[in-house]
């Protein structure tokens, strides 16, 4: 062990360090997933909307993130909204507002698509059949909408945890970036990097591939 670069993660508390930046993504994360499923409801819901300025609105949000790299986004909320508007915001908040600018976009998206996915003939027959509108919606509309964006969401939320990678540049000690600092120390150490990220990438394969296999399996279930 003495002559690998993987012994270094062994010495002092450096492991428990890689642990407390993999809390801290997994901490933006689920915050941003579960702040980006309950603004996607309203998104979608802008989205079909009957009236132009809030399609218009929603269709340039969306596009704004499909096109801008979230890495400007970043630094746009964390540099240059602390010099505009003069808000002194931290890089978690930053990342967090960021994310579900981002997440709500992709989210809202994915449930117009489900929502729009289902056959209007099944809910024409549902209201023949004498059914409340409240009763298509929870008994035809909400059903068939799960299985349509399940699999999609869990997709997305894998997006997020991985994007958190990118709060490393401003200042947010993550996973990435404690990684980075354990290899700073050992620099002397010529296979020290190769193995402090290797375990990294382990360590997001362990959070990303629960979520993976599930949306496969839902995938097939739901078929």
């Amino acid at each position: 062990m003495q002559d690998l670069g993987i012994s270094i993660l062994f010495k002092g508390i450096n492991f428990q360090r890689l642990l407390g930046g993999l809390w801290v993504t997994l901490r933006l994360a689920l915050i941003t997933i579960g702040l980006s499923c309950l603004f996607g409801l309203l998104f979608a819901s802008l989205l079909l909307s009957r009236r132009k300025l809030p399609r218009i609105f929603c269709r340039i949000w969306l596009e704004i993130v499909r096109f801008m790299p979230q890495l400007v986004l970043l630094y746009i909320v964390y540099f240059g909204f602390a010099r505009v508007f003069g808000l002194d915001l931290d890089g978690e908040t930053s990342a967090v507002i960021v994310f579900t600018f981002w997440g709500t976009a992709e989210m809202g998206d994915l449930i117009r698509g489900a929502l729009t996915s289902i056959p209007r003939h099944q809910t024409e027959s549902a209201a023949a059949l004498g059914l409340k509108k409240s009763q298509i919606f929870l008994h035809v509309l909400i059903p068939q909408t799960l299985r349509r964006l399940l699999p999609q969401a869990i997709n997305l939320s894998t997006r997020i945890i991985k994007t958190t990678a990118l709060v490393k540049m401003i200042n947010v000690t993550e996973v990435l970036k404690v990684g980075q600092q354990i290899i700073g120390q050992f620099y002397r150490q010529p296979d020290a990097a190769f193995w402090v990220y290797f375990v990294i990438f382990l360590l997001y394969f362990i959070i990303c591939w629960p979520f993976s296999l599930l949306a496969r399996q839902l995938e097939k279930r739901w078929a």
